[in-house]
């Protein structure tokens, strides 16, 4: 369903050189199946999702969403996606309600239609508290909620989830990790890239291990725990990338929840890079 072959993306440096965020990466993801790629901040991740998303146009290689190529018939691919981030903005004085009207309309949705898949949704989510509130003066689990319901008004066949549970109470967590496992149940191709390395291991059926953006190991968690003679996935990425496993100690054995000083070793201190778009 989803298929990425040999993509490629190369931005100028400002000394007039080249940076390879992207470096030959290709894999597959089928119906059903959760895919996670992980890597350190800088890895490359959020640049390949761009590329897989049809937001960013690849230096070369090439992505199909459910048959169809992104280069070739981007806006057909694209309606076979939705794309979920931690920073997706919300017109902050619409209310969540409104908001997903919108999107449901702007995708070709007729209006009973519409008004009947966000009943399903805020009923799911859980979000009658607060669905006729604008969301200027929403809570951060409240936004990623109304955000996870607008990437599915249109009901789409694949998922990309880049860093979906950055800064969320417990309470949304379970909320996110819940819908995100029910939809990989029904059947969705899904990608999910995450700096929580104890939530991708629980979820997640097949594992991409980007660094310095290249894919240096690709399988499920008993494979590469095959290839690594290692247990734990923070254990096992840390190896097969050729890190110091020392790290460990200061953040990734905790599950990726660590301190910034574990940061380029695939811990989260809450932030993003900026480094030419790469993260």
């Amino acid at each position: 369903m989803i298929e990425v072959h040999e993509l490629v993306k190369v931005f100028p440096t400002t000394e007039g050189g080249e940076n390879r965020a992207v470096d030959d990466v290709s894999f597959n993801v089928a119906a059903g199946e959760i895919f996670g790629l992980l890597g350190p901040n800088g890895a490359g991740k959020t640049t390949a999702l761009r590329m897989v998303s049809g937001l960013l146009t690849p230096t070369s290689g090439w992505v199909r969403l459910n048959g169809h190529d992104v280069r070739v018939d981007r806006e057909t691919a694209k309606r076979s996606l939705g794309y979920l981030t931690a920073n997706t903005g919300l017109y902050q004085r619409l209310s969540p309600r409104e908001v997903l009207r919108y999107f449901g309309l702007l995708i070709g949705m007729e209006r009973t239609a519409v008004d009947r898949r966000i009943e399903v949704l805020i009923e799911w989510l859980d979000m009658s508290s607060f669905a006729n509130l604008r969301c200027g003066g929403l809570s951060t689990g409240q936004k990623q909620r109304t955000n996870i319901a607008r990437a599915l008004m249109g009901d789409p066949p694949i998922l990309i989830m880049d860093e979906p549970t950055l800064g969320l109470d417990v309470l949304t967590n379970r909320v996110v990790l819940d819908f995100i496992r029910a939809e990989g149940t029904r059947g969705k191709a899904i990608i999910l890239s995450t700096h929580y390395l104890d939530e991708a291991e629980t979820l997640c059926d097949r594992f991409g291990l980007l660094h310095e953006g290249a894919l240096r190991a690709l399988g499920s968690l008993a494979e590469l725990r095959e290839q690594s003679d290692r247990q734990r996935l923070s254990e096992i990425f840390l190896h097969l990338c050729g890190l110091q496993e020392h790290v460990l100690d200061h953040g990734l054995e905790n599950g990726g929840r660590g301190a910034s000083d574990a940061e380029d070793c695939g811990a989260r201190s809450g932030g993003s890079s900026s480094d030419g778009g790469v993260s």
